[in-house]
């Protein structure tokens, strides 16, 4: 015979707040009690699969592949069914197909999750579902918004929305549709994509935003999985979309795109760098809340315009003191074997080559000074990375969040420090003439 639900033993592991706390009631319960806490969805469910809070009209998870967004979406159905006493629901998924294989019928779908005795039918003919208690969920699809015209809910559940054919109109009627009870609600659980209506629907009231990676599930994940995609996948774009569960899109008016850093990425040269420099872009404050002091290798393989450019290393700093980063920034160059180290002195003026100076060991230093404005510098780097003249060797996920800001409409929450010191780095190398020093290896 099934166990009933204990509300009072739910609300007391809910108010566990440590595991050393709940391995102590473990001991004082027994039988019914503690297998109900082994399969309770509160005791498993990692951070991002929980609201932090219920004031909310829609919940948003945007997650990576296998980061648990179905798990979630089916446990919070089900909640409002066992526990809230909805008994309208609707279901959307890109297809009709994908309800049913994901939603309903999936590892993780509502078929599979909670008690036997209070799972629901399906009747794939009438697209329904219904549940012991007499909820009723009826399934749609992205390909038919007018299929939601009429109907009404009291909660509901999207799913992928990111991969709906018409994801506007679709989203549009189904909040529409949801006019049942005092507060009704709408869990939507995607992966990130660029798309406009996702970012249309970040800008909407009452929004609740969780995020979760793939390797934040990886306790439910097979032991090869996470390592065979961060090798596939690791660092590039399409690796923080679909395993990070990151939003990232391409801004208004930037210099650069997310598709043209990521054709630079090439790896290491196996030619003879000519030159190898380190460009500093220093914070004008100090603290934990200061501007970061950028901090960025490259080296030029060639002369004239057949040269190429390689960014080596991002090793931007934040919150040190002016002799904090000056001891990182010569301990990077020496470890590159830099010919000398660029530092902007607009902000710390002379301060700036004279703390690099004092630390035991330091390459020459050489200064310049901005005469125009960031986006004016960063065009002319733009234009190289368009003619394929600067590569990078590995994945700057920082470095390439601020390019993708410069110029734009849109402007950073802070200074984009990676990004100067890399123009600056790119100026040095590719549009001055100097003398070229030795050849050097990487």
């Amino acid at each position: 015979m099934p166990m009933r639900r204990n509300p009072s033993l739910t609300l007391s592991v809910l108010s566990l707040v440590s595991r050393a706390r709940f391995q102590s009631f473990l001991s004082e319960v027994s039988g019914q009690s503690l297998a109900l806490l082994v399969t309770s969805w509160p005791l498993r469910a990692k951070p991002h699969q929980i609201p932090i809070s219920k004031d909310w009209l829609i919940w948003l998870l945007l997650g990576g592949r296998g980061a648990g967004k179905t798990r979630t979406g089916a446990e919070w159905i089900r909640e409002q069914v066992m526990e809230r006493g909805m008994r309208r629901i609707a279901l959307v998924a890109p297809t009709y197909q994908d309800a049913r294989e994901v939603m309903i019928e999936g590892e993780s779908g509502l078929q599979n999750i909670g008690y036997p005795s209070e799972r629901p039918s399906y009747a794939s003919s009438r697209r329904r579902l219904d549940w012991p208690n007499g909820a009723v969920g009826y399934v749609f699809s992205s390909e038919d918004p007018d299929g939601l015209r009429g109907p009404q809910f009291d909660c509901a559940w999207a799913d992928e929305f990111c991969a709906w054919t018409h994801p506007e109109d679709t989203l549009s009627n189904l909040r529409l549709a949801l006019r049942l009870g005092e507060a009704p609600q709408l869990v939507i659980t995607t992966t990130p994509k660029p798309i406009p209506a996702l970012k249309q629907l970040l800008t909407s009231a009452g929004l609740l935003i969780s995020r979760g990676a793939t390797s934040d599930n990886q306790d439910n994940l097979a032991p090869n999985f996470l390592a065979a995609m961060e090798e596939a996948y690791g660092g590039t774009r399409l690796g923080r979309q679909e395993l990070g569960g990151e939003f990232l899109e391409d801004h208004v008016g930037a210099l650069w795109t997310r598709q043209l850093i990521e054709d630079t990425i090439t790896g290491a040269p196996e030619h003879e760098f000519d030159k190898i420099i380190l460009a500093i872009d220093p914070p004008v404050s100090t603290g934990e809340r200061a501007d970061s002091c950028g901090l960025i290798v490259a080296g030029r393989i060639g002369t004239g315009r057949t040269a190429i450019a390689y960014i080596l290393h991002d090793g931007t700093v934040q919150g040190l003191s002016p002799e904090g980063w000056a001891k990182r920034a010569v301990n990077l160059a020496l470890g590159w074997d830099a010919d000398y180290i660029l530092a902007e002195v607009n902000q710390g003026g002379d301060l700036v080559s004279s703390v690099l100076r004092n630390i035991e060991g330091a390459p020459p230093i050489r200064k310049v000074r901005a005469s125009r404005g960031k986006t004016a510098r960063a065009e002319p780097v733009a234009l190289l990375y368009e003619q394929g003249r600067i590569k990078h060797t590995t994945c700057f996920p920082a470095l390439e969040d601020e390019l993708c800001l410069m110029g734009a409409k849109e402007k950073p929450k802070g200074s984009p420090d990676r990004a100067d010191a890399l123009v600056w780095a790119v100026t040095e190398l590719m549009l001055k003439d100097r003398p070229t020093p030795r050849v050097r290896r990487l």
